[in-house]
């Protein structure tokens, strides 16, 4: 691969892309209740017309409504609370009650502070949000 000219990063900075692609990572971006739907995995990874499988009405009810109880969202963090990214789980609050959980959070390159984070569906788009004393900002794009 380093011959077809291809630069050379190492696991941060693929890290960091992968937050800001918004690609969760399963275990770490996700949970125990986390269905495909929530985090944008029904294309890649959930074959819709194949034979039965674990889930599958759960998922088939989801897509055929459209409306999954959470969303993966990407939140920007305001970088001056503190230097040091949360750690996947911490709670996300908004009003002092806990709306999600933060998946992987990073330094991007470009972005500065960014994280993952599983939110219930209702949480508008511009909420100010906190990670603990950490105040972020669901990217709208």
């Amino acid at each position: 691969l380093r011959g077809a000219g291809v630069p050379v990063a190492g696991l941060w900075a693929y890290e960091a892309i992968r937050v800001a692609a918004r690609r969760p990572r399963v275990r770490v971006d996700t949970d125990h209740r986390t269905i495909p739907a929530e985090v944008n995995l029904i294309g890649p990874a959930v074959h819709l017309d194949k034979g039965c499988y674990r889930g599958q009405e759960t998922v088939a009810r989801v897509h055929n409504l459209g409306r999954p109880p959470r969303r993966l969202v990407l939140l920007h963090l305001d970088g001056v609370s503190t230097d040091q990214p949360p750690a996947a789980g911490t709670p996300v609050t908004l009003d002092d009650r806990t709306v999600g959980f933060v998946g992987t959070a990073v330094h991007h390159y470009e972005l500065g502070q960014i994280a993952l984070a599983v939110v219930k569906r209702n949480v508008p788009e511009d909420a100010r949000l906190m990670i603990g004393n950490i105040a972020t900002a669901i990217d709208p794009d």
